[in-house]
């Protein structure tokens, strides 16, 4: 279930924990990303408050924001480049996207795989996307005080998995946002000491939020679905007789 978008907004925009999460993954992704020059940038989810450093100098950004989530009005003081929609039906061509971000949007869809699907059909041939969801094994997945408490956690395995089967081929992992998920000064004041030694020392190895970019696979690859269901059916009468007549 997706969360509200005015408490999204208050995390990130408001709060000095949000902030300093919105910092720590945005710098991740302008170090995959160093620039977007004449491409379209799109966020699902709530990935505005990272698509801001593509602005300047991208042919477009659009903010998709699930229904569920509800929609706020981005940038502010500028256009509105925001648009409502559902979480499977975007409002975008096929292969018309260079640059695709998720935040908080597939670890709270209903339906992922669907997600992951309309993800493979919008990115271009070339393309690339980041999917950005909590970490199984960080601390910030168990902390309800953020928006990375809710929904589904993944470990790095079950989400390139997830991610293969859709077509979608990580080429890059890594993990971020070491600091612990506390507002507390001391914790602040330790933040940046604690990422530097995240990234650098192994036994620090469990990050709150997981980065996986991916290409894109052509053809994408057929999965089990309803027509091999149909082919399949569950016998459950097997072995029963039919009918009984008794005479009259």
């Amino acid at each position: 279930m997706h969360l509200d978008v005015h408490d999204l907004r208050e995390f990130y925009y408001r709060s000095t924990l949000g902030r300093a999460a919105q910092k720590v993954i945005r710098t991740e992704l302008t170090r995959l990303w160093p620039e977007a020059k004449g491409q379209t940038v799109v966020g699902f989810g709530f990935a505005v408050p990272l698509l801001r450093p593509f602005m300047d100098d991208a042919r477009r950004v659009i903010g998709l924001m699930p229904g569920p989530q509800g929609v706020m009005p981005w940038p502010a003081g500028q256009k509105n480049v925001s648009v409502l929609c559902e979480d499977t039906l975007w409002p975008l061509a096929a292969g018309s996207v260079d640059k695709l971000v998720l935040l908080h949007g597939l670890e709270t869809s209903d339906h992922p795989m669907a997600l992951l699907d309309e993800c493979w059909r919008v990115l271009g041939p070339g393309g690339r996307a980041v999917f950005i969801v909590p970490n199984r094994a960080g601390l910030w997945s168990r902390a309800d005080n953020t928006p990375f408490g809710f929904g589904r956690p993944y470990s790095l395995g079950q989400l390139e998995s997830q991610l293969r089967s859709v077509g979608l081929i990580p080429v890059k992992t890594l993990s971020t946002l070491y600091q612990p998920p506390s507002s507390k000064r001391m914790w602040r004041k330790l933040a940046g000491t604690i990422e530097n030694a995240g990234h650098h020392l192994p036994v620090f190895a469990a990050g709150g939020v997981l980065m996986v970019e991916v290409t894109k696979q052509v053809p994408q690859p057929k999965r089990p679905g309803l027509t091999e269901a149909v082919k399949r059916p569950l016998r459950v009468l097997e072995g029963m007789g039919g009918p009984v007549v008794k005479p009259v």
